[in-house]
């Protein structure tokens, strides 16, 4: 196999993995905001590779959200198209695949609990997902002020200690600079809060 036949097959998955990715969110976009929901899930690709992941953990990274959101039946279609290993990654970062969602907070609470028994591949992609949006709450405080909590079905309060329980629980079990700026964005997050509220 020559080198360009090589180069040209080794993110092919990942390639296919973008692409399926697109189809099923489509006509998503972000809470609260009208930027394509493909945006945050190529952004969290990119962190799972940038912090040391390999393809499969990055294609679960496209997909972390394809079972919560387009329904049960990915888990199934994931796993004939990219393998158990992804499908099994895709499952671990799913809070709840029924409709009606069970209430917000015990939703959140068993998601904290669960990352305790949660492997590797399982706590990168966790992590990475969680720090885009960490992110994303602390640029849209800039821009919005406390508005922005309110696009959250847990209002402010109830999303800080979301994430505060988040970066502890991954301080802990994923040390390393992915969960490190985790905690610092989230300390962020509270005291451009407390600040705002002021």
């Amino acid at each position: 196999m020559t080198e360009a036949v090589q180069n040209n097959e080794r993110w092919r998955r990942l390639a296919n993995a973008a692409t399926f990715a697109m189809s099923i969110h489509a006509e998503q976009t972000r809470k609260g905001a009208e930027t394509p929901y493909i945006g945050h899930l190529l952004g969290v690709a990119r962190l799972v590779l940038e912090n040391g992941g390999d393809e499969d953990q990055a294609i679960a990274g496209l997909l972390h959200d394809a079972i919560e959101d387009q329904g049960a039946h990915q888990e199934s279609v994931i796993a004939e198209k990219f393998g158990v290993r992804v499908a099994a990654i895709v499952r671990g970062c799913t809070d709840a695949d029924t409709t009606p969602k069970p209430p917000w907070r015990t939703r959140k609470e068993a998601y904290v609990a669960h990352l305790e028994h949660a492997g590797t591949d399982i706590l990168l992609v966790s992590c990475a997902d969680k720090l885009y949006n960490a992110r994303a709450i602390r640029t849209d405080l800039r821009t919005h002020g406390l508005a922005v909590f309110e696009r959250f079905n847990a209002g402010k309060d109830g999303t800080l200690w979301y994430y505060s329980a988040l970066a502890e629980a991954f301080g802990r079990l994923l040390p390393g600079p992915l969960s490190a700026e985790l905690a610092e964005t989230v300390e962020e997050i509270h005291l451009m809060a407390g600040e705002l509220e002021a």
